[in-house]
């Protein structure tokens, strides 16, 4: 009886280090998901970045002269301005989430 008990318990603990390979397969491929999602998020904020950076650029291509300190102060300058801000409020309002 003591072999039977052997057995059963090994079977069990076969089974049982099954389960735990599964759920920790379930693990890696929710953890794979999620670094997927994470990543294409941080590449639409790179592309979005590059394509506003190059809008500027295209209106205002005095800009590309500008170190990345002068242009970050000319940026605040601008953006500080009363009317820089009634418009950017406006535009946000007129055409937000119309991409």
């Amino acid at each position: 009886m003591h072999e039977k008990e052997i057995e059963k318990l090994q079977a069990e603990k076969e089974k049982v280090e099954r389960q735990l390979a599964q759920e920790q397969h379930k693990i890696q491929r929710l953890e794979n998901r999620a670094a997927y999602y994470e990543k294409g998020e941080r590449r639409k904020r790179a592309h979005r970045l590059i394509t506003r950076g190059a809008a500027i650029e295209s209106v205002a291509p005095q800009t590309k002269d500008l170190s990345e300190s002068a242009f970050y102060a000319f940026a605040e300058q601008l953006f500080a301005l009363p009317d820089t801000q009634r418009l950017l409020t406006k535009t946000v309002r007129d055409y937000a989430g119309g991409d």
